[in-house]
């Protein structure tokens, strides 16, 4: 069949998934991601794993769109409002997730390299599991904010932190070797192109649409600009999120009412994309892999949830943040998915080469992380969803 005849039925079983979801009060993107995964290889076999591959197209469009939404969010004046501390903030979590996750998994494995690589792969976040429940609940107020910031920025401190815990790791593992300088360059590289690229095209988008006033112009140009990011970023082996990020972020602290308008003509068409997306990454999430994990799949889920929430609890509270982002900040951040595993398969192609600790070390992340990306895919929209209605900012966005 053809590739729209997929498209159409992920579609289908991912209204009717997520109709379901929210009559048991769960977020739709928990009836997506479970109707992907019957729809898998796990179950039903449907959408294998070859015709998955063919569909990563959609996967760009839905992370370029959410980037790009989120990194319009991210106002100054928002920032401002928020406070100075989010830095602190981003910063807190983000470490208290590498450090736990590292003390975890050394402590057992006693290996510093697994340790190093583990840990690195823990602040890395879901933006589009956070987003799209924001979005359904039209959840508005500091936490809502907070997430959005903090989401957006807490990927990009992620993949900084794993190019130094790789350097490490190589180090740990071979003994000697290439420079720490020569081996971090390139990332750092990577990272301020993809902020340049997604400024300029902001810029671009900003620069046309303040003289478009009609709907749906300003919806194509929008689109026109997120696809040409992407597709550039994709060429130039450049972050695709932090890219459209960076659009989104120029773009609404450059052109504030042009990007108001934008953003709004997006999110009207955002829905079927974001369907497609998690049905698509339910049917990643094979229940073969599950046993995988094992004692360190367990360890990484529990070190993870703790210095993320602990960390972003000792960060509200040391720049005194409101007392709401200090009780439900780090349950909203839980999810993980496409960072993480872009992570993990990047991890597997550095150290596979570097003799037989190398190989084992690249099967047992690329393993355990797909196992437990499982477990937070699910439970990650499912805490954000408990801790805005805790700070009663669901219903609070104008429709």
């Amino acid at each position: 069949m053809d590739i729209l005849f997929f498209a159409g039925l992920m579609l289908a079983c991912g209204f009717i998934g997520g109709k379901i979801s929210n009559r048991f009060k769960f977020p739709a993107v928990v009836g997506y991601l479970v109707m992907g995964l019957f729809l898998g290889p796990s179950f039903l076999n449907i959408l294998n794993l070859e015709l998955l591959e063919n569909m990563g197209i959609f996967n760009d469009l839905a992370l370029g769109v959410v980037a790009f939404i989120i990194g319009s969010e991210m106002r100054i004046s928002t920032l401002r409002k928020i406070g100075k501390g989010i830095v602190t903030i981003i910063f807190s979590e983000s470490f208290g997730a590498f450090l736990l996750v590292f003390a975890g998994v050394y402590f057992l494995t006693h290996k510093m390299y697994l340790a190093l690589i583990f840990g690195a792969m823990a602040p890395a976040s879901a933006p589009a599991g956070t987003a799209v429940v924001l979005q359904e609940y039209r959840a508005k107020g500091p936490l809502t904010n907070a997430l959005y910031a903090v989401v957006g920025l807490d990927d990009g401190l992620a993949i900084i932190i794993y190019a130094f815990a790789a350097a490490l790791a190589k180090v740990s593992i071979t003994g000697s070797g290439e420079s720490f300088l020569n081996i971090v360059k390139g990332p750092t590289i990577e990272i301020l192109g993809a902020v340049v690229l997604g400024g300029i095209f902001g810029f671009i988008l900003g620069y046309i649409a303040r003289r478009i006033h009609n709907k749906k112009e300003i919806l194509s140009i929008s689109l026109a600009m997120v696809m040409l990011c992407s597709g550039v970023s994709v060429f130039f082996h450049v972050s695709l999120i932090l890219a459209n990020l960076s659009l989104g972020m120029m773009f609404a602290n450059s052109y504030l009412y042009a990007n108001r308008r934008a953003v709004e003509a997006v999110n009207f068409v955002s829905v079927p994309i974001y369907t497609i997306f998690f049905v698509i990454a339910g049917a990643h999430l094979q229940i073969s892999l599950l046993p995988a994990m094992g004692v360190l799949g367990v360890l990484y889920i529990v070190c993870r949830s703790l210095g993320l929430i602990g960390g972003a609890f000792f960060g509200t509270t040391i720049t005194k943040a409101d007392p709401v982002l200090r009780k439900y900040l780090g349950l909203g951040i839980l999810s993980q998915a496409g960072v993480a595993i872009g992570l993990a398969i990047m991890a597997t192609r550095d150290f596979s080469m570097l003799g037989q600790a190398g190989k084992d070390l690249a099967v047992l992340v690329i393993n355990t992380i797909a196992a437990t990306t499982i477990v937070f895919e699910i439970i990650g929209p499912i805490a954000t969803k408990f801790a805005i209605q805790k700070a009663g900012e669901i219903g609070k966005a104008k429709t």
